[in-house]
């Protein structure tokens, strides 16, 4: 069961961002639970809305309300923070500045401190959202006591970075996108971006055994791109927020807030405690990358390398079975 919740929006005036800058900045987002107990933060990721953050939130799950003030962040560029969709003119669309992971933070650090929150017990985020948690003990040190890291890395990888250019390419090549000028959605170019980015989201062994039928929700694999791919991104995105926020993930290093590109040197010096959980088949951000940070992580962070066959949508709520063990991990780092 999970407490009913409105969207609220805080207006940070004009804000710089690595681009440029906003001259409202607005982040939406959510809370659940009394502000009297232990803060928890948990921000979006790449194609998730503040909606998509309910896996983790509510009295039967790991975040429950009656324990923690639960706090639940959008993204910039995700269609409900400040937006190339939502922005007026002259920042609209293909206008819409760059904004870094660190830009989100600062905005997500003004809202906790208009809520009057004097520390946070832990950051925990999926995929992007797996990134911004290294981002707040990093920028934060003396504020986060804990962070989590679902399916993300420290620092975007090449490989990652590649992959990315891959739909990007899909998309923007695409004959109604229009450099970003569009009139009205470019389907064309978004249902070319979600079938180039489907593949790497699920494991090669998922394909197998045929898991894109979920139980008979779709009779096969055409059934299976268009509906919950393509039908996805076209209902609930637009293109040029999904460009901006893969900018966003692209950029994706905590090195450069303080030690100019060494992340090994960053990584080492992070006091809050890190319970790092890749998957075991993500294609984009591999267990041998947490691993490689695990190194300069030494005793400050635990690796819990999530079993299954579900590639990167593990650590996204998208099955019962790898749900039930993040959250016994996270229940038991809570309480440590």
């Amino acid at each position: 069961m999970t407490s009913q919740a409105s969207t609220r929006y805080h207006h940070h005036g004009r804000f710089h961002v690595a681009g440029g800058v906003l001259p409202d900045a607005i982040t939406a987002y959510r809370t659940y639970g009394d502000k009297a107990n232990p803060c928890v933060v948990f921000p979006t990721c790449y194609g998730g809305k503040l909606d998509s953050q309910l896996y983790m939130v509510g009295e039967d799950k790991v975040l429950d309300p009656k324990k923690y003030f639960v706090v639940t962040f959008a993204l910039f560029s995700n269609g409900e923070s400040s937006s190339p969709s939502n922005t007026p003119s002259p920042y609209n669309g293909p206008y819409f500045p760059a904004v870094s992971y660190e830009d989100n933070i600062r905005a997500q650090y003004a809202v906790l401190q208009e809520l009057g929150i004097d520390k946070v017990l832990m950051v925990i985020g999926f995929s992007m959202g797996g990134q911004q948690a290294y981002y707040w003990p990093v920028m934060y040190p003396e504020y986060v006591e804990k962070y989590v890291s679902l399916c993300g890395s420290a620092r975007t990888s090449p490989h990652n970075k590649c992959f990315l250019e891959g739909p990007k390419a899909a998309l923007v090549a695409s004959k109604d996108f229009d450099n970003g000028h569009y009139r009205e959605s470019p389907k064309q170019g978004i249902r070319a971006f979600a079938r180039v980015y489907c593949a790497w989201a699920y494991g090669q062994t998922w394909f197998r055994e045929h898991k894109y039928k979920f139980d008979g929700q779709f009779p096969d694999l055409a059934s299976f791109m268009r509906e919950r791919w393509e039908g996805r991104f076209i209902e609930s995105w637009d293109a040029n927020d999904l460009i901006t926020l893969l900018h966003t993930w692209q950029a994706g290093d905590i090195s450069l807030i303080r030690d100019k590109g060494d992340l090994q040197s960053c990584l080492s010096k992070i006091k809050a405690k890190g319970l790092i959980m890749p998957s075991k088949t993500d294609l984009y951000f591999p267990p041998e990358d947490s691993m490689d940070e695990m190194v300069s992580l030494r005793n400050s962070a635990r690796l819990v390398v999530i079993d299954t066959v579900w590639g990167h949508t593990a650590g996204g709520g998208s099955n019962m079975s790898d749900d039930n063990f993040i959250q016994a991990e996270v229940r038991k780092f809570l309480e440590e």
